[in-house]
């Protein structure tokens, strides 16, 4: 029939395309920062950054690693038995798929955390998700990146880090906690960068500031270096 839009019964529809994302790594391990610290919980590790701070603990994230489908995805973290899943990279937001990602854990009643740059946009990340958000210092080479905007996506269960590697360092992080009344936003953590500043000095800076936020050390660092897989 002319004009028909049937489709005929020897041709099979067209299958829907797969929601894919490449990872570089899934593992069950403790969590190491941020508030969950010291949790059982499975990372989930996105591959690819477009950012390169010169302290990046996870150069082996930028490249490589599989496509996985995403349901797939969803019953490895469901084999570990965690309650907590952390979404991290490289940076997760660079693959648009990682959206639904977290919506998808979030549906399956994980407590879902969010490791990112602060530099990609936040605001249509799931509002379920604990979103960890990194602002760039700038002896990390990448402060010129950070989207400012993301601070008004902020909400209270977040958490915005500062991975600070000089008193400078410190000092910037400190003044943008200011301006910004980031601790009435979310929590603020204070980060030392592995081996640049030692963990008792940052404490002692923020003492003697009196400022606001809590200081953190890698919990996965100390028990494990600085091992893949952990």
């Amino acid at each position: 029939m002319n004009g028909s839009t049937a489709t005929p019964a020897d041709v099979s529809p067209a299958r829907p395309v797969r929601e894919r994302l490449r990872i570089t790594e899934i593992f069950h391990s403790v969590q190491g920062e941020a508030d969950a610290i010291g949790w059982p919980t499975v990372f989930v590790r996105l591959t690819g950054c477009p950012l390169r701070c010169v302290w990046c603990d996870t150069e082996y994230s930028f490249h490589g690693g599989q496509w996985h489908d995403i349901d797939a995805i969803l019953d490895e973290v469901a084999s570990h038995g965690a309650h907590h899943v952390c979404v991290t990279g490289g940076e997760p937001l660079a693959q648009k798929r990682c959206l639904i990602l977290l919506h998808k854990l979030c549906d399956a009643g994980y407590e879902v955390s969010l490791e990112t740059s602060g530099a990609l946009d936040v605001s249509q990340v799931d509002p379920r998700v604990r979103k960890v958000m990194d602002l760039k210092a700038p002896d990390s080479g990448e402060c010129a990146r950070n989207l400012w905007s993301n601070l008004d996506h902020l909400l209270p269960h977040d958490q915005v880090k500062f991975v600070i590697a000089s008193r400078a360092d410190f000092e910037w992080s400190r003044d943008t906690v200011r301006e910004h009344a980031l601790d009435r936003k979310a929590m603020v953590l204070f980060s030392p960068v592995w081996s640049k500043v030692e963990p008792r000095e940052l404490a002692e800076w923020i003492l003697a500031e009196r400022l606001p936020v809590r200081f953190q050390m890698q919990l996965h660092k100390l028990l494990w270096n600085d091992a893949a897989g952990h």
